[in-house]
């Protein structure tokens, strides 16, 4: 009853269901905590709640933060309401590089998987820099092989995108697609008009990753940037990246410069001098 205004918001700008999902449960989880409607919630209240996620439940910063801009958006923007709070004491996000895989280990981990469906959804995951959230719901009418281009419909932000399509996939698109009618996932689920999950999908990665003898700490992610990585390696114009990313800052973008190998490779390290 107390978030039937959070509930409406979301809904009219049309957020993700993961987004809403989280925004929800972390607001109706500070009311739940410090056990009082959303008039009575006081800054100490919010305070003395993060401090219960990172002390007792031991969640991460960044979850902290999530949680914080969850209850920001409630108390900001319905309620009316403005907290110190919100302002100074935002835990920092832990400034981690991307974990980006070579060209060699991106072979590898392709030629670790047997089955074609799944190595058709990780090849697209590198060759057009997808989002797993991405792969798994491609439609039959998002591929354009003459053209060569990829729809992303309402990706990230709720944006739609075009990226690229490869040369050495066309062929298994084609194949694949013809056993499918418009308005059908690429990659369907088990239950009939679904499309496979994101766990799924992690999963084959996973096992690829193991069975190449890949070592890194990688996800499925790791494709996205690998694929940003390489492209920049080779010369690609950081803005047109940043297009087929669908990154809004250039700045995003601009932390591949800092994975690159083009130019670690070009130094020697004194011990070889």
């Amino acid at each position: 009853m107390y978030l039937d205004a959070l509930k409406s918001e979301l809904k009219i700008l049309n957020l993700s269901q993961k987004t809403a999902k989280v925004y929800l449960y972390y607001n109706q989880d500070l009311l739940t905590f410090c056990k009082k409607d959303p008039r009575m919630v006081r800054e100490a209240d919010i305070r003395d709640y993060i401090q219960y996620l990172l002390e007792q439940r031991q969640v991460s910063g960044s979850t902290a933060r999530l949680a914080l801009n969850a209850l920001k958006f409630y108390y900001f923007r319905i309620q009316k309401r403005k907290f110190n709070f919100f302002l100074n004491h935002l835990p920092k996000r832990p400034k981690r590089l991307p974990v980006v895989l070579s060209k060699q280990e991106v072979g590898r981990l392709l030629a670790a998987v047997k089955n074609q469906k799944h190595k058709l959804i990780l090849s697209l995951l590198y060759s057009a820099g997808l989002r797993v959230s991405e792969v798994v719901k491609i439609r039959v009418e998002d591929v354009d092989l003459d053209s060569k281009v990829l729809w992303v419909r309402q990706g990230k932000g709720g944006k739609d995108r075009q990226s690229i399509i490869s040369d050495k996939l066309i062929g298994d698109l084609k194949v694949r697609i013809s056993q499918l009618q418009l308005g059908e996932y690429l990659f369907s689920g088990q239950r009939p008009g679904s499309y496979l999950s994101t766990r799924s999908v992690e999963k084959v990665f996973q096992k690829a990753l193991k069975n190449a003898g890949i070592k890194k700490l990688a996800t499925c992610h790791s494709l996205r940037h690998s694929f940003a990585t390489h492209l920049l390696e080779n010369g690609t114009d950081i803005r047109y990246i940043q297009e087929l990313l669908g990154h809004r800052r250039l700045e995003t973008t601009q932390l591949y410069t800092q994975v690159s190998s083009r130019k670690l490779k070009a130094l020697k390290s004194p011990l070889d001098i």
